[in-house]
């Protein structure tokens, strides 16, 4: 028996979990250290313009899919193009992309969620423990890494199987805005260390010269994977609301929130990075090694390190919320089954699936794919190559498969723009988002 389809209880509780979706691990872990690898400001500029240009057309395009076929994913292509079936893969491509993600960002959230006990425990900035080894610890030890990752499985599977309403929109309702509050909290200690003014320089002054094709392609893979576009969870997500509510409003206070997340980020990390003479090019570990340097500078930090890392770990579920609810909804359409029993299988098939990347640091440390272990090779094929690909083809179904009428009509209602905002949006779906990722995409392959 099919379950009555959810909705966004208000334009509100849309806009904070479409930001939820976006706001997490790659605002707030990813963007630290990839720009840390990259060179600094260059690639932060990259990455702001890339959002704006690309990321922004493209978070439109699938609220435009999703809220006119009130459907999730793989239907709503089906719906747009009934007699062209191929499209439909586009969806079937983001359920996939969407499990992958699954099985290395959980691993991640795995790691939150240890943090966040060791955070509470006070052990994490204790005089004696060192943030570097106890980084080394926690990922390199495989029942730490597993427990981790159940805990946070549990935690997806819990909230998705309450439903649209009385599970996303709720639990993003009080931890995005204190997430940002803890931020500017941590930003105002970060700027005032001494020789914090170095770290502000490496993130903000544009350094060109170590831009390359790949930091190029990293930028792009940043934009997408921090607006969770390219695997249509939003499309997804804007099936569930209302025909009043306005798509590039919504749009532009997403962009303008992740952009805003990820500038906070890099201040609350690099000024300590600096100041304490840490390594930028640290990778995956450089927030779990800058934050308990940071917060052991502030009167009772271990409260607010506790507090912090609980919210960040807020903030890596209302991201995985979007990854479950994609492929829940769609099974939900495939089998007609209930939303706790589908919520309840995906959340046992993840975990599965998912050892290999949480042991990767540990017990297969020594299996690797292009030299990469099975993290990062996860984590390259998703964000790198799966992500770029999949915008791209919802560029091209946008512009030469959905009738102009359409996109239009759903771009423009409920807002007070006018055709030039269309006009617009279109030029950029037709020439330019298509062009980049191609252009990124070959510079990259034949660097390989």
């Amino acid at each position: 028996m099919s379950e009555k389809k959810g909705q966004w209880s208000s334009k509100l509780g849309f806009i904070l979990a479409s930001a939820g979706a976006a706001i997490g691990l790659g605002a707030i872990w990813k963007l630290p250290y990839v720009t840390g690898q990259s060179g600094g400001g260059a690639f932060f500029l990259i990455f702001v313009l890339f959002t704006l240009l690309i990321g922004l057309p493209m978070l439109l395009s699938e609220y435009i899919l999703g809220r006119g076929t009130q459907s999730e994913a793989v239907t709503a292509y089906k719906k747009i193009a009934p007699t062209k079936l191929g499209w439909a893969w586009i969806g079937r491509l983001g359920v996939l992309g969407c499990f992958l993600l699954l099985t290395f960002y959980s691993v991640v959230g795995g790691w939150i969620f240890i943090y966040s006990g060791l955070g509470i425990s006070g052990a994490v900035i204790d005089p004696a423990t060192d943030p570097t080894e106890l980084f080394g610890k926690v990922i390199g030890t495989p029942w730490i890494t597993l427990v981790g990752l159940a805990l946070f499985t549990l935690a997806n599977v819990l909230v998705i199987s309450l439903g649209v309403q009385n599970g996303i929109e709720k639990a993003n309702k009080w931890m995005m805005p204190l997430l940002f509050i803890m931020f500017v909290v941590l930003v105002v200690r970060a700027v005032t260390l001494e020789g914090a003014m170095e770290g502000i320089k490496f993130f903000l002054w544009p350094n060109f010269s170590n831009i390359t094709g790949r930091a190029l392609l990293d930028a792009l893979g940043q934009s997408f994977f921090g607006l969770a576009v390219g695997f249509s969870c939003l499309v997804t997500y804007s099936s569930y609301l209302k025909k009043d509510v306005s798509l590039p409003n919504s749009a532009g206070s997403v962009v303008i929130l992740t952009v805003l997340v990820s500038f906070l980020a890099g201040l609350a990390i690099f000024p300590v990075v600096f100041a304490f003479d840490l390594e930028p090019t640290a990778g995956p570990g450089l927030l779990f090694m800058v934050l308990p340097t940071a917060f052991s500078q502030l009167p009772f930090g271990e409260v607010f390190l506790a507090m912090f890392l609980l919210l960040f770990l807020f903030a890596t579920l209302t991201s995985s919320f979007s990854l479950y609810e994609i492929i829940v909804a769609a099974f939900m359409e495939i089998t007609q089954k209930s939303r706790l029993l589908l919520s309840v299988l995906l959340g046992i098939i993840v975990f599965l699936a998912a050892i290999p990347a949480a042991l990767s640091s540990s017990m297969l440390a020594n299996v690797t794919f292009f030299e990469k272990s099975i993290f990062d090779a996860t984590d390259f094929l998703v964000s790198n190559l799966m992500l770029p690909l999949g915008n791209l083809l919802i560029a091209i179904f946008l512009v030469h498969v959905v009738d102009k009428e359409f996109v239009k009509k759903e771009l423009l209602m409920g807002s007070q723009l006018g055709q030039g905002y269309y006009s617009t949006y279109r030029i950029l779906m037709l020439v330019v988002v298509p062009i980049v990722i191609l252009v990124v995409l070959i510079n990259m392959l034949l660097q390989y």
